[in-house]
């Protein structure tokens, strides 16, 4: 997602969106070489009831590739499914509690904070903080009115089922998950910087949802510059959600791309700077344009 170099951030890009009820649209791109025409789509994964439908020239899009790609299928994973392959990277192990990986001050917040939503923290005492921190933002979304359901991703999804297009996938769910574990040092940071976006929407969401929503590569690159610092915390991000993911992602699809058609929709942060999917396969050879 919305992966920025800080977690929380991520987060907040790839889940949040607003309603497709504007003139402009999400940008797509066109990837080729030696006349063969691929695309990339940058995806958010959340979504409310008025943007059911996606644009016109994403489903052409997709009717013109042979496959569709994307991070994971989790149209395949059942609910049941998922909770038994995600609960053994969201526990703490050891016999460990959630308030022994935090700050006294920042254990205080989210107690005060589940209090507010008529939650007891003990139902965390076991989980991650990281596990905590996505509960509190799918708490925050769903109040909102938003769901995974009116996502783009799903949506992506969905089409291409219908129309009898081959899915296939960069990662697994469990690499996915084994991602966020491996933040897990940077417990306090994320749990910071969560708070201090729920505090102030429209800096951190509003702005940047627009910026997705009408194809506004510019604002979206410097929100991922102004995000990814070059603090301890900002660079180990980056490189966990973002470079290592891009990297291995071009890797996978270079020697495809000009031999397949393919549609492929990842998270709209992975697309911008100097580590994004654009550049690389620009620097890989291939002619990308905008459509």
């Amino acid at each position: 997602m919305n992966i920025l170099p800080r977690l929380t951030a991520y987060l907040t890009f790839t889940l949040l969106l607003t309603s497709f009820a504007s003139n402009a649209e999400p940008a797509l791109w066109q990837i080729e070489k030696e006349g063969v025409k691929s695309y990339l789509f940058g995806t958010v994964h959340v979504g409310d009831s008025t943007m059911k439908g996606l644009p016109k020239k994403i489903t052409n899009a997709i009717n013109a590739s042979e496959k569709v790609i994307v991070e994971v299928d989790i149209s395949t994973i059942s609910p049941a499914e998922m909770q038994r392959r995600s609960m053994p990277f969201m526990m703490l192990r050891h016999g460990q509690k959630l308030q022994s990986q935090l700050s006294q001050q920042n254990y205080q917040k989210l107690t005060d904070y589940f209090k507010n939503k008529s939650i007891d923290i003990a139902m965390f005492d076991k989980f991650a903080p990281w596990a905590v921190m996505v509960t509190m933002m799918q708490i925050e979304f769903q109040e909102a009115g938003f769901s995974e359901q009116n996502g783009i991703d799903k949506q992506v999804i969905t089409f291409a089922k219908d129309n009898n297009k081959p899915i296939g996938e960069l990662e697994t769910l469990e690499y996915q998950m084994k991602m966020f574990t491996n933040l897990s040092r940077l417990s306090n940071e994320m749990i910071e910087e969560t708070f201090e976006q729920l505090a102030d929407v429209e800096t951190y969401f509003i702005n940047l949802v627009n910026a997705w929503k009408t194809g506004d590569m510019d604002t979206l690159t410097d929100y991922y510059n102004d995000s990814f610092d070059d603090s301890n915390y900002g660079e180990i991000s980056e490189k966990v959600m973002l470079i290592e993911r891009n990297d291995n992602w071009v890797k996978s699809l270079t020697p495809r791309i000009g031999k397949e058609k393919l549609f492929i929709a990842v998270g709209a942060l992975h697309l911008p700077e100097q580590h994004g999917l654009l550049k690389q396969f620009k620097d890989q050879g291939f002619k990308v344009t905008r459509l």
